[in-house]
């Protein structure tokens, strides 16, 4: 936080001048505005120190096997450590990705999940030793020799690069936007221990829940002004740092801060930290848990993505014949196009055109009103079993969701996921309360936990409930097993209509 100035224009002892001619270096000032660079140097620094360290662990085990047996030669112990490096380091950069030690010094876990995903290198690699039958291996030696000194070597190298990266973040001036969310002491201790911990934090003010005395922490306003605080503030992150916050406040204020890109983070209280052993994050003082938003970045795109432009390709030419089939049907029994462009709210609340084999004849949009009396959905949805609206071949169709096939065209175009929330059209969108629309943060899906879980027979509420779960927990493997359930549910005509 910034030093207070005294009425004489002096700063309070202690606190240290700064001469406001020492500008930032220009150079850095100008490479921290790109986001993508840093991540990207952040991400080949770490990469390269592990690769280096890993040579070194393997390089000093073998070396001291040698010396044990009065047979070192330096140009040998050499040769073979290059030699064990490659498949090591692909798969301790592996395990370390999935640990998530290559993200934000913020973020980057400690010292325990570090181990453990060295642990499980140094278990991958013997298994692979004994199945490829350990020829090169006269003892298991070099595997837990390399582990105790890759323990040492990439802790210690990390430690110095967090300390010489902050040294070069705080020479730049980065830091990031804080405002503490709380009452009474709780904000008071925690932006002490932010201020004295976090070199590349800064707390911008707070927003009490209750009244207290003034300390020297700005007052930022009510949690009711959160939305306009983060925008004329600029923040950055918020942190809640208050053990007893209520819990729908603290619903209200994460998807506030999701829907305007704001990192939501807790202060976890002492007994928090005991029972739950938080991890303490190398040159933090306060451990922060981030609660980050139910969408799919980074290497979770990525697969989810390739999942999608795999399936969706084989799935389309597979069906093909069923397809063409499907065409002829409807040109054959209605007049009217052959795709129908439902223009549906999308990921963030965009419309896109959700194709699907017209089921229904011309003038339906048209009749919509006159059938609202008969909606037997509840909520924002609109639902008839007997809708006159529907053709013959639709109907049929409509009851094995071979309407729906055309969207895997969207999936393609990067409009829609294979599994994900349902999109909705505009009428049912324009009836839905602020917190079901959590579920438009990500594309929506051609089927998902909706289909395989009850589908029109669940209220509109359980189904959005399914959406918020289906966003907590996705793997590849829930995409995988919620396709393979679509099946049978399609086929058995369950809640279809």
């Amino acid at each position: 936080m910034r030093a207070q100035v005294l009425e004489n224009g002096m700063l309070p002892i202690g606190t240290s001048a700064r001469d406001v001619r020492a500008q930032r270096p220009p150079a850095l000032s100008f490479l921290l505005r790109w986001s993508t660079a840093r991540r990207a140097m952040r991400v080949v620094g770490l990469l390269a120190m592990d690769l280096v360290a890993l040579q070194a662990a393997i390089f000093t085990a073998l070396m001291l096997k040698a010396l044990y047996y009065n047979d070192f030669v330096a140009s040998e112990s050499w040769a073979q450590a290059r030699h064990f490096v490659p498949l090591a380091f692909l798969v301790t950069s592996l395990q370390f990705a999935r640990e998530g030690l290559y993200a934000q010094r913020s973020a980057r876990p400690g010292l325990p999940r570090m181990v453990g995903a060295l642990f499980g290198t140094a278990l991958v690699l013997v298994l692979y030793a004994i199945a490829s039958g350990g020829d090169d291996f006269t003892t298991y030696y070099i595997f837990y020799g390399t582990l105790f000194f890759a323990i040492v070597y990439i802790a210690g190298y990390r430690m110095l690069f967090d300390r010489v990266s902050g040294s070069v973040l705080r020479s730049a001036g980065y830091a990031r936007r804080t405002v503490l969310v709380g009452r009474g002491e709780h904000i008071e201790a925690v932006a002490h221990k932010l201020d004295k911990g976090h070199a590349e934090l800064t707390v911008v003010g707070f927003i009490a829940l209750t009244p207290r005395p003034d300390n020297g922490i700005r007052s930022l306003g009510q949690l009711e002004d959160l939305e306009q605080i983060l925008l004329e503030q600029n923040v950055d992150e918020v942190v809640i740092a208050d053990p007893d916050f209520p819990q729908q406040q603290a619903v209200e204020l994460i998807d506030v801060c999701h829907r305007r890109g704001v990192v939501v983070r807790i202060a976890p209280s002492t007994m928090e930290i005991l029972v739950h052993r938080a991890e303490f994050v190398p040159g933090q003082s306060v451990p922060l848990f981030e609660l980050r938003p139910p969408a799919f970045d980074g290497i979770d795109f990525v697969i989810k993505r390739t999942f999608d432009l795999v399936v969706s390709t084989l799935v389309l030419l597979i069906l093909s014949p069923l397809l063409v089939l499907s065409a002829i049907a409807v040109k054959l029994t209605s007049r009217g196009p052959l795709l129908y462009r439902s223009y549906r709210p999308g990921i963030g609340g965009a419309p896109f055109a959700c194709l699907k084999f017209r089921t229904m004849y011309a003038d339906a949009e048209e009749r919509q009103p006159e059938l609202e009396c008969e909606n037997e959905a509840d909520g924002a949805l609109f639902k008839m079993r007997n809708d006159p609206r529907v053709t013959p071949a639709g109907r049929l169709l409509r009851r094995f969701s071979i309407d729906e096939l055309p969207q895997l065209l969207n999936v393609l175009r990067g409009e829609m996921s294979l599994v994900g929330p349902r999109p909705l059209p505009q009428r049912d969108f324009d009836r839905l309360e602020d917190w079901h629309k959590k579920r438009y943060l990500v594309l929506p899906g051609v089927t998902g936990l909706w289909q395989v879980s009850g589908r029109a027979d669940l209220d509109f509420d359980d189904l959005v409930r399914l959406d918020f779960l289906y966003l907590e927990r996705w793997s590849v493997f829930l995409d995988l097993s919620i396709l393979v359930k679509t099946v049978p549910a399609v086929l058995t005509r369950r809640g279809a209509f």
